[in-house]
């Protein structure tokens, strides 16, 4: 069975104004987002799943989808606030949509096979595809065996200034113990260092693996999540910014060993437009790469 790719694109891209998925970046005017599914499509995965919101449904199946559905099987959840467990009512002062593992619980009636989860927003790189869906397909038929793919941090600093970043530690056979968010992260006299809460500088290894939401997990997740979300709600009660992360649950599931994720290593460069100042940047890695062969223009005729 071909793994399923989930596209995380519900979120509106806040610091960066407008409707970030749908930003024309490629030689063609191709998004970010229309590389992740090329290259997805070619490392086998077969069928794509899109959470969005209901607002910018019309606009997303004209401008996005259209251009997929005659190479591949599209589906499309939505995420909104009010999609609660039973029992729970949304606090009229909650704005902020419920986070990336929320996202997720979006597609449990669709998705029936080992799935990929990624940003809408962020560019992988083919490796990474490929990587993940050898992967997936080991996967298939197992529970409580999941995986992401770290990043060499080195491969994921952005010239604009500091980044946060989720870095890992894994045991020696490269599973997964824990992520620690730093926040701000950059080279500083050559070295890749992190600033902590109070204002001190640790050095970080140039390979130290660091996750940008590349994950692989198998259709149990979903019964994972729905468990830790009424938890996480109870937990959470006054607090109406507080958000459902993949990672939270992940460390959850790690801490009581009841299931393990193995970290897989990519060569791939990662690159995002975080801010507008990072777009032109953007644009010029798509143009390097295309004028390398490494992808057609334009990129879906």
């Amino acid at each position: 069975m071909k793994p399923t790719l989930y596209v995380l694109a519900a979120g509106m891209g806040s610091r960066y104004g407008g409707l970030k998925q749908l930003d024309g970046l490629g030689p063609n005017g191709e998004t970010i987002m229309d590389y992740s599914i090329y290259d997805a499509l070619r490392a086998g995965f077969g069928k794509i799943v899109f959470v969005i919101r209901k607002s910018f449904d019309k606009e997303f199946r004209e401008k996005i989808i259209s251009k997929y559905e005659k190479h591949i099987p599209v589906e499309v959840v939505y995420q909104e606030l009010d999609n609660l467990p039973e029992g729970f009512t949304l606090h009229p002062d909650r704005e902020k949509p419920w986070g990336t593992n929320h996202a997720v619980m979006m597609a449990k009636e669709v998705i029936h096979e080992p799935f990929a989860v990624i940003n809408a927003d962020d560019f992988y790189g083919r490796e990474s595809y490929e990587i993940l869906a050898k992967q997936l397909i080991a996967m298939t038929g197992t529970e409580n065996h999941y995986c992401m793919v770290g990043y060499r941090l080195s491969n994921t600093l952005s010239e604009s200034g500091a980044v946060a970043r989720g870095v890992c530690e894994t045991d020696n056979n490269h599973f997964l113990s824990s992520i620690v968010e730093r926040t701000h992260i950059e080279r500083k006299d050559g070295v890749i260092q992190y600033k902590d809460a109070e204002n001190y500088w640790f050095e970080l290894p140039e390979n130290a693996p660091v996750s940008m939401n590349m994950w692989g997990f198998t259709p149990d997740y979903f019964e994972h999540s729905d468990k830790y979300f009424v938890k996480f709600l109870e937990a959470n009660e006054g607090n109406h910014k507080a958000e459902y992360f993949i990672p939270l649950l992940v460390d959850h599931l790690i801490l009581n060993k009841t299931a393990d994720v193995k970290v897989l290593d990519t060569p791939s460069k990662w690159f995002g437009v975080t801010y507008a100042e990072d777009r032109d940047g953007v644009v010029e890695k798509l143009q390097k790469l295309v004028e390398k062969g490494e992808y057609p223009t334009p990129l879906w005729k």
